[in-house]
């Protein structure tokens, strides 16, 4: 072995030690820095001599290249699902009907996890394939996106010939948070729950995007095994943890159905201080020939069965209405509760969602009120109780200005939702920021969401306009960058002062203002100076800007936080006119809207819609009686047969390129 493969191997075990620690034993031993210096070591080494890369290298954990489809996999042994009980009768019937095959019989309770069933498979210890639950009977093949879970071992303590365990994929409360956080910071539709954003992370075609959502597992059953003797339920889960595995491991079993239940409401109290989501407790016999001789029905094993908690309600009196500030800017109303205790938490806090919801219910501060866990996440106000009211209680109103910045706040006609209109607001800062570096914006290439993140919690930036003041010792400094990635990211900044003007309009994220209108506006003023003088009445003259476009522009340049925005941006030498020339050849297509659809094989869509553009004529996202044409390229869907229906003229790819000659 030469000294390149001997550290390569040394890499790769010490990375692979100091995984299992972190992710599994919760007890690091190296700080963060120390671990990545290592791994970019390993990649660097990895990528000049490939043939020396190991099966087991923690570099998979970064995901490796996109599949096109998962292909199926058949379950030896079924997947089946838990029968569920929602009473202490149900579970005692249990028992009964345990004993009545089993006469002496011992009990294991654990956790349910609220996530996405999953099988592994080694051979000789070697992970080589992972596969979804599916229907019980076949799955999906999903190994290259578990092969990013930081808790699954790669390679095995011990060479078991051939091993099949079945674990639970789950997000973390915290770590799903963080997505919906980037989600809705993106304006991205949100996940719901953390079990939808495991199943749709773990789904994923690109790997890549998996291994960023930093999914975890816990294994909770041996579905084969050779080379090995288990005789029961514990003795399998010990195994399993010396394996490597991340287990619930309850060494107690319980001979009293009684004790076993109380186990079951002593998790049902523990749930709301954990890290990760339940949506029950499993009780399973824990002697494996006890389990053949119950069998299974057609759907569930007879040895085990699923409680499910009741939502739990409490009664709690409204002491005040707050407002919180969301990332987009949305005001939502919270309920500050006289503290009470549910689902295994403290609970002070609950959402009233909006303006609306709170007048649906008349709730005011001081009520009394009904709240419930929805999900057993959060906090809801289900009922007011009126009968307690003493006519001290008062109606809740909406601030007229943002408690954070002090900025204006809007509701436009038609929408439930109050706004903070502050460029600068604090609460928004993440969101406003991506928007302004995103590709349709200003282009900053190498900027993304998690830089960012940074950027703001070491105090780099508070708005967008600070980017350009950043230096490159600042970046260098920071996580999972380096000297040369800092001086890329400051050359990208550069080139993006160099931007049209209309990349900057639609930078600053106005309501109602996109890309289309920002050209619109910038063929129209050509200078930021001009655009901010304009008044709403003059605006509206223009073709394609209605009126709440109108407002929303006049209102964003008379913010003092807008105005000041600007000032830096152009102190830092960002471009704020619009120079080109008039790129109209002639106007065959004057007043002439043409939509396009489907993929055509000579042009993107956005050429084809500069080219319509030159010859004066303008594109829409829609169908409707006032379209002209409609662009049908192949596996033109919904607007072709919208166009269709009314009478619209479809036209060819080469009737097209006939129109243009």
């Amino acid at each position: 072995m030469n000294d390149i493969e001997k550290r390569i191997e040394e890499l790769t075990n010490e990375l692979n030690y100091h995984n299992h620690k972190y992710y599994v034993d919760d007890a690091p031993e190296i700080s963060d820095f120390a671990f990545d210096k290592m791994l970019v070591e390993l990649e660097q080494l990895e990528e000049k001599y490939p043939e020396y890369k190991k099966k087991n290298s923690p570099t998979v954990r970064v995901g490796g290249e996109a599949v096109k489809s998962f292909g199926e996999v058949h379950h030896d042994v079924p997947m089946l699902s838990q029968q569920k009980a929602f009473s202490k009768e149900e579970i005692l019937d249990f028992d009964r009907r345990v004993r009545a095959v089993v006469h002496d019989v011992n009990y294991v309770v654990e956790q349910k996890i609220d996530g996405l069933s999953v099988s592994l498979e080694y051979v000789d210890g070697e992970f080589t394939r992972g596969s979804t639950r599916g229907d019980g009977i076949n799955g999906e093949d999903v190994t290259e996106n578990l092969k990013t879970i930081k808790s699954i071992p790669l390679t095995l303590k011990d060479d078991i010939p051939f091993l099949e365990v079945r674990g639970e994929v789950f997000l973390s409360r915290d770590n799903f948070n963080k997505i919906n956080d980037i989600l809705e910071a993106s304006e991205q539709p949100l996940f719901a729950n953390p079990r939808n954003a495991a199943a749709g992370s773990l789904r994923q075609l690109d790997p890549k995007i998996a291994a960023k959502r930093n999914l975890d597992i816990f294994v909770f059953n041996i579905q084969q095994i050779q080379g090995k003797e288990i005789s029961t339920h514990i003795e399998g889960l010990e195994f399993l943890k010396e394996q490597g595995f991340k287990t619930i491991l309850d060494k107690k079993s319980y001979s009293s159905i009684e004790k076993a239940y109380e186990r079951i409401l002593e998790i049902g109290e523990e749930r709301g201080n954990l890290y990760f989501d339940i949506d029950g407790a499993v009780i399973k016999v824990n002697e494996l020939t006890a389990r053949e001789m119950l069998g299974d029905t057609a759907k569930f094993p007879r040895w085990s069965i699923a409680y499910k908690y009741p939502a739990e309600k409490q009664q709690t009196v409204i002491r005040d209405i707050k407002v919180q500030v969301g990332r987009t800017g949305v005001l939502t109303p919270l309920a500050i509760l006289d503290t009470v205790h549910i689902a295994g938490s403290n609970v002070s806090r609950a959402t009233l969602h909006n303006l609306d919801f709170i007048r649906e219910k008349d709730i005011r501060i001081g009520d009394t009120v009904i709240i419930q866990k929805a999900g057993d996440i959060i906090p809801a106000v289900v009922e007011v109780i009126k009968e307690n009211r003493d006519g001290s209680e008062k109606e809740f109103e909406m601030p007229t200005h943002c408690l954070e910045c002090g900025a204006l706040i809007v509701r436009e006609e038609g929408e439930a939702a109050y706004r903070c209109t502050g460029v600068n607001c604090p609460a928004q800062r993440l969101r406003n920021i991506i928007h302004f570096v995103s590709r349709n914006a200003m282009d900053i290439d190498g900027l993304g969401p998690s830089i960012i993140e940074q950027m703001i919690e070491k105090d780099l930036i508070e708005t967008a306009a600070d980017l350009y003041y950043v230096k490159a010792e600042d970046i260098a400094e920071m996580d999972k960058m380096g000297e040369k990635s800092a001086q890329n990211l400051i050359n990208a900044l550069e080139k993006s002062k160099t931007n049209p003007l209309y990349r900057l309009i639609n930078a600053f994220g106005i309501r109602h203002i996109g890309e289309k209108a920002a050209k619109i506006l910038s063929a129209k003023y050509k200078t930021l100076d001009n655009l901010r003088n304009a008044s709403v009445e003059e605006l509206t003259e223009i073709a394609d800007i209605g009126g709440k476009m109108a407002q929303s522009v006049v209102e964003f340049f008379m913010q003092e936080q807008s105005i000041a925005f600007i000032d830096k941006l152009e102190k830092a030498g960002v471009n704020c006119i619009d120079d080109s020339e008039d790129s109209i050849i002639d106007r065959r297509f004057e007043g002439m809207t043409f939509v396009l659809t489907g993929t055509l094989s000579k042009y993107k869509r956005s050429e084809a819609g500069k080219i319509i553009e030159n010859y004066g004529g303008k594109t829409s996202s829609s169908v409707s009686k006032k379209t002209t044409y409609v662009l049908a390229g192949e596996d033109a869907g919904s607007k072709l047969d919208k166009a269709n229906s009314l009478g619209v003229t479809v036209i060819s790819e080469d009737e097209f390129e006939e129109m243009i000659k």
